[in-house]
């Protein structure tokens, strides 16, 4: 009896044994299902008996300066989904669909009829009209969605500004920025999504007891611009003028507040429309229209970059206002001789007379004062060679010879704006630096972020931001004087607004050929001025790029449009003009004093001494004529023509005169510059007389007209604006 019981203990033993294990290991699964396994399995159960249908944020509004003026904003447009298990006939939906939303039927049928797929996107972002007639059919299985579409109310006013968003690949992402602050700010405009989430039975059915849960979506944060939409308005009108008058290849304008770095106004030629942003043309041409080139284009300064030269001079004390320089043409720099614009040069002047000529040599010589290192670390101070750091994706820093490799003549070059690339956004902002006090002050789109939360606004200000000082007050107050003869007294008085105290600078910067080397025939001209001179409220920057026209001067293709957007602004923000003496001073008329029979130096200073200009040939040396006569009352600053006598003349002094038997034929002077349409007649014996300033637009007799040598040619000269 005991082997059997022994056995009988074992077996049961061994049987126990192994249920235990048994539950052990079912245990130890059952465990791992609930621990590790059961999230993913839960949410495949919930994806199964649920449908989530996406709720989209609102895409926060970009508005101007005052918060009120909307720049771009978010539409809603209606997006057709279906949910194959619920359609009762496949064919006679996608037919339907098809007819209403141009769509290939087979295409469609194919895709709505798999009944694999829980839900298809049939089309996104339809029409209002299409959606209300496929509302009307009353098909069941057919789901709309509403999806954010961006708007841009102004069409292409600051649309290099604004740039433009684009659809995610798959809908419930809402919209993503591409281009300009809808790019920078993306993360705070596009908000965060929502859904609502309904309950569904095996084939995507809503379930009768169905409970709707939803998750709201949070929306974007509005941004309040530094940008001012009218005097933005004041900027497109130029550039669109500019545009069309010279035919140029680009043009670049800039508005800013030079005391905050704020940007108010900013346009560029090519442009193009946001609401349609021309993506037919590919990545690569799409570049032309769309980039931001005042932020994004490297190029050569010029002479306006001269004023950086001039304020790093006196803040060394390597130049005063009592400074002279001699300029017979050109400079003789490491064997290279550098000319001057000005043929047969400038002759001895100051400091202030150097700035209103634009004289290169004396640039050379203040460069060269500097030495490398110390106009190095100016040229880097006033922020050139780096980012400025706004608010705006892409940002170009410019193009600086490495330091170490710097010759002399690299040196002196870039004394007068050659050797040295700058976006215009860059120019602007040390120009600003130079005129403000001498605070370098970070350019910047963005004035303050908004978030409406729950009625209650919440605002993140964004103050205006100084990157350090460049030279001191005394000599920023120096640089606005001097610069303010430019206007009144050189080279910029095509900039000059009666009443206010205008301030500013020429630039006409030669470019290079693919191949290398100047090209004659390609310039960029440009002007940048502001005013008040003694309290400066606003500067503005523009610039032409390949000005298709004969006289390509900045003085003449540039200053016109920078008082235009000027006078414009300036009446805008309520500062008011004031005619004090000095105003008024550059308003008078005078009268033209007999300079015929003296000589070019005795006739210049008689004719300064008036506040006249003069304009004479470059052979002889005793007057034998002049226009306007003696004793005409012209306004202060008028140019007078002296006609001088040439090799081989009169023993009188007098030049000789074609034969009075040959009559000659008035050529065409449409166009021409002063000096070009004297140069002209000169030649053929004929006189100009002159009539306003700028570019010929009438002459009296017209062209072929014949007449007698010695006759007078009425030609009307006017600004390019």
């Amino acid at each position: 009896m005991s082997a059997p019981t022994v056995r009988s203990r074992k077996r049961l033993l061994f049987f126990l044994v192994a249920i235990v294990l048994v539950f052990v290991l079912l245990s130890a699964r059952v465990g791992y299902i609930q621990l590790v396994w059961g999230k993913e399995l839960q949410n495949k159960a919930y994806s199964q008996w649920t449908r989530s249908l996406d709720v989209y944020p609102k895409r926060g509004i970009i508005y101007d300066r005052s918060g009120n003026v909307v720049l771009a904003q978010s539409a809603s447009s209606d997006s057709i989904a279906v949910r194959p298990a619920q359609l009762a006939d496949a064919k006679d939906t996608a037919a339907k669909l098809a007819a209403i939303l141009d769509l290939d039927e087979e295409a469609l049928y194919k895709k709505i009829s798999n009944k694999k797929q829980s839900e298809v996107w049939v089309k996104r972002q339809i029409s209002r009209q299409e959606a209300n007639e496929i509302r009307k059919l009353n098909i069941k299985g057919i789901y709309f969605t509403e999806e954010p579409k961006r708007y841009y109310p102004n069409g292409n006013l600051a649309s290099h500004i604004l740039g433009f968003t684009m659809k995610y690949s798959e809908p419930g992402q809402g919209l993503l920025g591409q281009e300009g602050l809808e790019l920078h700010y993306d993360k705070y405009l596009k908000g965060i999504p929502g859904n609502i989430v309904v309950e569904t039975d095996r084939d995507g059915r809503e379930t009768p007891t169905n409970v709707e849960r939803l998750v709201p979506a949070i929306d974007g944060w509005n941004l309040i611009l530094t940008i001012d939409q009218t005097i933005q308005y004041f900027v497109e009108k130029a550039v669109d003028d500019a545009m069309d008058n010279y035919r140029a290849n680009k043009i670049y304008a800039i508005v800013m507040d030079p005391n905050t770095g704020e940007i108010l106004a900013m346009a560029n030629r090519p442009d193009f429309d946001p609401n349609d942003p021309p993506r037919d043309l590919g990545f690569e041409g799409m570049q032309k229209y769309i980039k931001n080139i005042s932020v994004k284009d490297n190029l050569d300064p010029g002479s306006t970059f001269k004023i950086i030269t001039t304020a790093a001079a006196l803040e060394e004390g390597v130049a005063t206002v009592n400074s002279t320089y001699h300029d017979p043409g050109y400079k003789i720099v490491d064997g290279q001789r550098i000319r001057c614009w000005k043929a047969g040069g400038h002759g001895t002047q100051n400091l202030s007379q150097a700035v209103q000529n634009s004289c290169n040599p004396a640039f050379m010589d203040m460069a060269l004062s500097l030495g490398r290192e110390k106009f190095y670390d100016y040229i880097e101070a006033f922020g050139f060679g780096k980012k400025t750091g706004i608010d705006i994706s892409g940002e170009e820093k410019g193009v600086l010879m490495p330091e170490a490799s710097v010759k002399n003549v690299d040196l002196a070059r870039m004394g007068f704006g050659q050797s040295i690339s700058v976006t215009p956004l860059q120019l602007i902002t040390g120009i600003s630096a130079v005129i403000n006090g001498g605070k370098l002050m970070q350019p910047h789109l963005v004035k303050a972020l908004e978030f409406d939360d729950q009625q209650k606004k919440i605002y993140e200000e964004i103050r205006p931001t100084e990157l350090g000082r460049v030279i001191s007050e005394e000599n920023s107050a120096i640089m606005r004087e001097i610069l303010l003869s430019v206007v009144n007294e050189g080279s910029g008085k095509n900039a000059y607004i009666p009443g206010y105290r205008v301030a500013g600078k020429t630039g006409t910067a030669q470019k290079y050929k693919e191949t290398g080397g100047i090209d004659p025939d390609k310039v960029v001209a440009s002007f940048v001025g502001f005013a008040p001179a003694d309290d400066p409220q606003v500067i503005v920057l523009f610039m032409v790029d390949e000005p298709q026209v004969a006289v390509d001067f900045g003085s003449v293709v540039a200053a016109p449009y920078v008082k235009m957007i000027m006078e414009d602004t300036l009446r805008y923000l309520g500062v008011e003009p004031i005619f004090d003496d000095e105003t008024k001073a550059h308003t008078r008329k005078v009268l033209v004093p007999d300079v015929r029979g003296k000589d070019l130096v005795e006739a210049s200073r008689e004719l300064k001494a008036a506040g006249l200009q003069y304009l004479s040939e470059e052979t002889g040396t005793i007057v034998v004529d002049q226009m306007p006569k003696p004793g005409a009352e012209v306004m202060v600053n008028t140019t007078v023509l002296l006609y001088m006598d040439r090799p081989g003349g009169n023993s009188d002094g007098h030049q000789h005169e074609p034969d009075q038997g040959e009559m000659v034929a008035v050529p065409d002077l449409k166009n021409r510059s002063i000096r070009e349409a004297n140069s002209i007649l000169t030649n053929l014996g004929l006189k100009l007389r002159i009539e306003g300033a700028g570019l010929a637009v009438d002459q009296d007799p017209p062209q072929g007209t014949m007449v007698e040598p010695g006759s007078e040619i009425r030609v009307t000269f006017e600004l390019p604006e």
